[in-house]
């Protein structure tokens, strides 16, 4: 694998049972190089989110990869983990970066806006994700357009993320010109989620 080829960005599932979750994270992390993970969870039920952390968190530390959180900000120290990830505008992102330390990661989505992408990284994130990348029924409709991640990778050094209804096509179309392909429901969703990993990455190996 080449220096410019884009790192592999996992994002948990939603919803998931631990017994059922935690062994097939843990052989998808010893198979393939993962360079953070993401912790996201649709529940604000605290002992669930609790849990959850604890244990993706033995699985994915045990392995040197990075742990964040998406959006419980609180829960950063309070768990150990490594970072955040954020849905929400940069004006938290720079005290967050004062909160949180420098070592932390700080991410944000960005959805397909540049202007936000710039202020973001302004505000001290450590990246920023544009999507979604394929299509989806979700917001709008529209992906993001590769032409919005050619001219970030020309113009920014701050790393980009690409997510969101990605394709074996777009990971192809889309990997001279990110930084990172952030991968969840993608896989998930699969009877067999190394197998659909293993697949869906192809292009990049």
């Amino acid at each position: 694998m080449s220096t410019d080829t884009p790192q592999l960005y996992l994002v948990t599932p939603p919803v998931f049972e631990l017994e059922i979750f935690v062994p097939t994270l843990a052989r998808l992390l010893d198979r393939f190089d993962v360079a953070c993970l993401r912790l996201s969870l649709a529940t604000r039920d605290e002992d669930t989110i609790l849990r959850s952390a604890d244990a993706v968190r033995e699985i994915a530390h045990a392995r040197d990869v990075p742990l964040i959180i998406a959006d419980h900000v609180l829960m950063v120290e309070r768990l150990g983990l490594d970072g955040v990830h954020l849905h929400e505008q940069s004006a938290r992102i720079r005290k967050l970066r004062t909160e949180l330390g420098p070592d932390a990661i700080i991410g944000a989505y960005c959805g397909q806006s540049r202007h936000e992408g710039l202020t973001i990284g302004e505000a001290g994130a450590d990246y920023i994700s544009f999507g979604p990348i394929g299509m989806t029924a979700l917001d709008d409709g529209q992906p993001a357009p590769r032409e919005l991640f050619e001219w970030w990778s020309a113009m920014i050094e701050l790393p980009v993320v690409a997510e969101g209804a990605l394709t074996r096509d777009l990971i192809e179309s889309f990997g001279p010109v990110t930084d990172f392909f952030a991968i969840g429901e993608e896989i998930w969703t699969t009877e067999d989620p190394i197998a659909a990993f293993e697949a869906l990455t192809q292009p990049l190996h």
